[in-house]
């Protein structure tokens, strides 16, 4: 006779069982084998089911902006932005809300491994311990200088420890290549901006863009990636958001038609590398009007004897078009031009970024309590110092040691050899190194070739601090703290260094004398008692406590930091860009840029960004070109044929989309796809549009990404692109074989 069930038993044993069916339908990959993701420890001051906030920073890009993490039962659940960070306010980009594909990634290296050789992938485990003394020992062993360390913009206070362990050690800088950072043109812009305003130290500047009536974008793709992108996306909105008669008037200069000049009221499609000049000829035009509001300022003179019809012919922009802008850009009380990352690309990148920047100087708006340019404010203490990215010129150099034989150990916290044009020669330079160390949380291009792979933890485990740069209206350090115990038995970079700092030399340890990263950060942020914050800090306990409960570190009330007076800019001309290639040979030229979604690549293992369509061709999973109808109907080409795109340095195969917003003579691949090494949501999908660039170097030591010429040839293949635009807006506009120059 079975047993008896009362009504209360079945409704407990049928909420387990909705309960049990609930967690696997969210745990179980439907794509493999099933398994279950690994359950972590639930936090001590959490019950079951409690769901607990943790603020943090995001680590998909350089910006720094903070976010809140929704935990429950140990789990990363949700990924919000911060409403008390003073950077981006709450809000975020689609890469910030794709943060949890990295800590639930399938493809993350799970412990410590080692392979005997190298680029056969066949990796040995290795208890932390053993690789920990295997490391050491060949630091010591290392000949003097023999040790260096290549990554991305890592956190500040990786960058803090990384630096005085190399220095206990006798070798040089860490070298910090940030391919976002150098489309950016972060240190251009930053030298540029000290030199015309007279600081000692290089200074990234915030635009206030919400504050201008009229705004001029040189290249300044600030609703996608430039810089901050989130931080600036809010600024625009405000800008845009005002009554009827006061709306912001925004004109986009570049050879693409990009998702922020797809937002512009005018686009002005220039001929690659000439927006510095066409600011030249704006300010020439504003000066001989007298127009100009700052007359006797010492920028006036770079306005002197501009060749507005040379500039008019190499730009491709019309002398009336040009007195035209000119007009505009003065008429209004608030004018502000942004020299954006694409000038940056280009040989002549620091005198034509000083060009746009002495437009606003002309204009009285780079100086002075109301100008729309905020300088990055002084950090309450001198240990915070933000880390800086190295210039091209520094990798170049690190590359010639390598080959040189003058490297014995190399870390490397980043992915160099997709990353870098392959015409620069890293890889080779690398296999001549007796020992590589990788830090990448998953097998890359770089870590197959490493002998020692010590995976990091994701961003969402690891302690950490980033000095905020460009930080705004006050200055901010963001904090990182782990949301959840890591998953793996993995650990991070910065607490292997310190582990390491033990086992070298009396030196390191005095150097690094911290047991671990917490130790290191809780003694940091001793520096901030009685620092004025939103939270106390008349301890160093309630600077720890409110470091991690509000996000970070920032003054209470705004203080915009803004330049005194402006100096006499160095140079006084603009040259004409430098583009590698016969024109002959290779007719168009190759404009590159960061995916929106995938960014330079590194957000490629996350399927959520795969899958994101692209804002302007709505495509995704592949790589592209974009090709104006009036140049594809010249080569005979047609919409989703498979095409080679061939430089002096190498060729990549991708699918035609013809787009009438790109110049004739101008076509476009995005960044992102191209791997060959990076899990299986990034393995063999599209094409790595990186590694054909030539290794030119710009006039101030970066990498002259937008300077290399291409030729185009048909494969006789087909494939389509997935996409979900409606076509019939853009077939009428390639039908009308109009391009809007």
């Amino acid at each position: 006779m079975s047993e008896r069930i009362s009504r209360r038993q079945f409704i407990a044993l049928s909420g387990l069982t909705g309960t049990a069916m609930a967690v696997s339908g969210c745990t179980i990959n439907l794509q493999e084998p099933t398994h279950l993701e690994p359950y972590v420890v639930p936090p001590e001051e959490a019950l079951p089911g409690q769901k607990v906030m943790y603020a943090s920073t995001c680590g998909q890009c350089p910006a720094g902006c903070g976010i809140l993490v929704r935990v429950s039962n140990g789990r990363a659940l949700k990924i919000e932005g911060n409403p008390l960070h003073p950077l981006n306010r709450g809000k975020t980009c689609a890469r910030g809300q794709a943060g949890l594909q990295v800590l639930y990634n399938p493809d993350r290296l799970r412990n410590a491994v080692r392979q005997d050789q190298r680029g056969a992938k066949n990796y040995r485990p290795l208890y932390w311990d053993a690789a920990l003394s295997l490391l050491a020992d060949r630091v010591k062993a290392a000949q003097p200088g023999g040790v260096a360390f290549y990554g991305n913009l890592i956190p500040d206070a990786l960058a803090t420890i990384v630096t005085s362990f190399l220095q206990a050690i006798g070798g040089q800088p860490p070298v910090l290549y940030d391919t976002l950072a150098a489309m950016d043109g972060r240190r251009t812009l930053a030298s540029a901006t000290a030199a015309l305003l007279g600081s000692s130290t290089p200074n990234l500047p915030l635009f206030d863009i919400g504050q201008a009536d009229i705004l001029y974008s040189f290249g300044a793709n600030f609703n996608e990636t430039w810089i901050s992108p989130v931080a600036y996306g809010r600024a625009y909105g405000q800008m845009r958001s005002r009554p009827l008669g006061t709306r912001g008037y925004f004109v986009q200069f570049e050879p693409r038609l990009s998702a922020t000049a797809a937002v512009a009221d005018k686009w002005v499609p220039v001929a690659p590398g000439t927006e510095g000049l066409v600011a030249l000829a704006l300010g020439g035009i504003i000066r001989e009007l007298g127009l100009a509001r700052a007359k006797d300022s010492p920028a006036a003179a770079l306005f002197r004897a501009v060749d507005v019809r040379g500039i008019a012919a190499a730009s491709g922009v019309a002398v009336e078009k040009l007195e035209e802008l000119a007009r505009a850009f003065a008429r209004f009380p608030r004018p502000l031009a942004l020299p954006g990352g694409g000038l940056a690309g280009h040989t002549n990148a620091a005198p034509a970024m000083t060009a746009v920047m002495t437009l606003n100087a002309l204009m009285g708006q780079a100086a002075g309590p109301e100008s729309p340019i905020l300088l990055t404010p002084a950090p309450p203490d001198p240990a915070f110092a933000s880390a800086l990215p190295s210039s091209f010129a520094d990798v170049k150099a690190l590359i010639d040691r390598m080959s040189s034989g003058a490297i014995d150990v190399l870390f490397v916290a980043g992915n160099p050899i997709y990353d870098l044009p392959v015409a620069t020669k890293f890889a080779e330079a690398m296999a001549r190194v007796p020992f590589v160390v990788s830090f990448s949380y998953i097998v890359d291009e770089t870590a197959v070739y490493a002998d020692l792979v010590l995976p990091n933890n994701t961003y969402l485990e690891s302690w950490g601090y980033q000095v905020v740069t460009p930080a705004g209206a006050r200055p901010c350090i963001s904090s990182q703290q782990p949301v959840v115990t890591p998953l793996y038995d993995t650990r991070q970079t910065s607490d292997v260094f310190l582990d390491l700092a033990q086992r070298v030399s009396d030196a390191t340890r005095k150097a690094l004398p911290w047991p671990n990263t917490v130790a290191f950060m809780q003694e940091q942020m001793a520096k901030l008692v009685g620092k004025d914050a939103s939270y106390s800090t008349k301890t160093a306990a309630a600077v720890w406590a409110g470091f991690r409960q509000y996000g970070g570190w920032w003054p209470q009330d705004e203080a915009r930091t803004q330049a005194r007076q402006v100096a006499a800019p160095a140079g006084v001309m603009v040259p004409r860009p430098k583009l590698e290639g016969d024109p002959a040979q290779y007719p168009f030229v190759l404009y590159p840029y960061p995916s929106t979604l995938l960014g330079d690549g590194r957000g490629a293992d996350q399927p959520w960004l795969q899958e994101g369509p692209d804002p302007i061709t709505t495509a995704s999973w592949g790589t592209w070109v974009e090709i104006n109808p009036e140049t594809a109907k010249e080569l005979g080409l047609a919409r989703d044929e498979v095409v080679k795109v061939i430089s002096p340095h190498g060729q990549i195969e991708v699918i035609v989309y013809t787009h009438p917003g790109i110049r004739p003579d101008v076509i476009a691949i995005p960044l992102g796809q191209g791997h060959s090494n990076y899990g299986r949501y990034a393995n063999r999908r599209g094409a790595n549009v990186l590694g054909i660039l030539a290794p030119a170097v710009t006039d101030a030591g970066d990498l002259a990404w937008a300077a290399t010429r291409v030729r185009i040839e048909k494969t006789g293949r087909q494939q389509t692109l997935p996409r979900i635009e409606n076509n019939v807006g853009v077939d009428f506009a390639n039908q009308a074989g109009k391009f809007p120059g």
